[in-house]
């Protein structure tokens, strides 16, 4: 975003720290009350941008840069990637993906730790394939937590795996809000940001793999009496379509196109394995107002984050038109960074307080990627793909252990109505805060950020300031 408009507020800068401040305010109210979702963020940033209106000097200039905000190039790609991204997680889900990879994990016999690291693992390629956190913890918990109970697994960690994959797949899918997200705030190309976070994504998953391993175990398995459902494999197949969209996004294809043939694909595979027929996908409803099918399920499931999204861009262009965030760099650049190393480690350290109050990691992305992580980046000659890595990466830590962000009470609530129904033991909200991939994810990245390691440059000059 170009700061070529200045828009002036009374008040100066605390002025234009209006708008956000009425937005955080709202949204933690909103986290703390248990109220937080995309849906119920529409009134913190509506209200956000109407009380502005009235610090602004110029209340059509103040208007114009709202509009500037909503109009943003980047905006516009991540909304058109959300709605095929939306699709494509319906069609996965309706084909069968959840009971393919349940026959996965069932069918091994594994018991106590060995359970949890295959739950870890299948909640993994379930949250790769639809990129949906939230979408993963409801969809395997009710069946993966008492299953692992049963089977001798420590409680805790058992949560903790589905948590943990869910987080997984927020970080690296190609189709999470957070991938697109941080790779066009950062001016980067999905096979760019894909090929070069896997490194990160993985030896983080790796890390928490050994620890659901090692300790998983609980007291001696109990006969697994309370879930008896034959899981259909068939579901499998539905990763084709997953392959289909990743291996497209490698070869430099546009997402859009990229989600477009992944949309096309799992279509074909669900329909050829019988999870749904063509008129599931669009079909005439027997009723005026009931849904048209999966497409429009799908594009109903990302409303919210689209609008929220759009509104968070909106009071990102006047934070950054009245200078709020140049007066953020510059106190950066004077006080304290003055080598890659420390550019790294303010842009993870900056977006993980922006993703503290705001219960929805992308919008987070969305405050600080474009106006405080590229121009800090582009000083010191960080790759966009890099950029956008260091961000999305720590947008993924925290996010993933407080309560009130959206992924942990989806988590939590489906947790725990899965322990009432079978009458079973359920662990405390605060074992989020021990979330084994968070952590992990962090210390990789700490470590890359101090080091240097999968760190990458556009000019070979600017290694000089490391």
């Amino acid at each position: 975003m170009s700061e070529e408009k200045r828009l002036d507020m009374y008040g100066g800068i605390l002025g234009g720290a209006v708008p956000l401040a009425v937005l955080i305010i709202g949204l933690v109210w909103l986290c703390l009350a248990e109220r937080g979702g995309t849906k119920p963020f529409w009134a913190c940033a509506w209200l956000a941008l109407v009380i502005g209106l009235f610090f602004a000097r110029k209340k059509e200039d103040y208007c114009l840069a709202a509009m500037r905000g909503i109009g943003d190039e980047n905006g516009i790609v991540i909304v058109t990637a959300w709605l095929f991204a939306g699709v494509f997680g319906k069609l996965m889900a309706a084909g069968g993906l959840v009971d393919g990879l349940l026959w996965m994990g069932m069918s091994t016999g594994a018991h106590g730790s060995l359970f949890v690291g295959l739950v870890f693992f299948a909640a993994m390629l379930f949250s790769l394939g639809t990129g949906t956190s939230t979408g993963t913890c409801i969809a395997l918990t009710p069946v993966l937590y008492p299953a692992g109970y049963f089977l001798g697994a420590d409680p805790a960690l058992l949560g903790l795996a589905i948590l943990s994959g869910a987080a997984f797949g927020d970080n690296l899918s190609p189709i999470s809000d957070t991938t697109i997200v941080s790779a066009y705030t950062q001016g980067a190309t999905m096979k760019e940001v894909v090929r070069s976070r896997f490194p990160l994504s993985m030896s983080a998953a790796i890390l928490a793999m050994a620890i659901f391993l090692i300790f998983g175990n609980a007291d001696q398995p109990m006969a697994l009496t309370e879930l008896k459902k034959d899981f259909d494999y068939s579901g499998i197949f539905m990763l084709i379509a997953l392959v289909v969209v990743v291996g497209s996004a490698l070869l430099g294809r546009h997402i859009i196109e990229s989600l477009i043939y992944g949309n096309v694909c799992a279509a074909f595979i669900g329909i050829a394995t019988g999870h749904f027929s063509p008129s599931a996908i669009f079909g005439i409803p027997a009723k005026a107002g009931q849904s048209t099918g999966i497409i429009e399920n799908g594009i109903a499931s990302v409303v919210g984050p689209i609008i929220f999204a759009i509104l968070i861009l909106a009071v990102t262009r006047i934070m950054v038109e009245c200078g709020i965030m140049t007066r953020i760099l510059d106190f950066a650049h004077k006080s304290l960074v003055s080598t890659v190393r420390q550019a790294e480690l303010f842009i993870v350290g900056v977006t993980v307080l922006a993703s503290i109050p705001i219960s929805a990691n992308a919008p987070a992305e969305l405050l600080v990627g474009p106006s405080i992580v590229r121009p800090m980046g582009e000083r010191f000659n960080l790759s966009a793909a890099r950029r956008a890595n260091l961000m999305d990466c720590a947008v993924s830590t925290v996010f993933f252990i407080l309560p009130w962000h959206i992924a942990v009470a989806a988590w939590y609530g489906a947790l725990y109505s899965a322990a009432q129904a079978h009458g079973i033991a359920a662990p405390s909200l605060s074992t989020a805060l021990y979330n084994p991939y968070s952590w992990t994810l962090l210390a990789v990245l700490l470590f890359s950020a101090i080091t240097g390691w999968n760190r990458k440059l556009d000019t070979p000059a600017a290694t000089s300031n490391a």
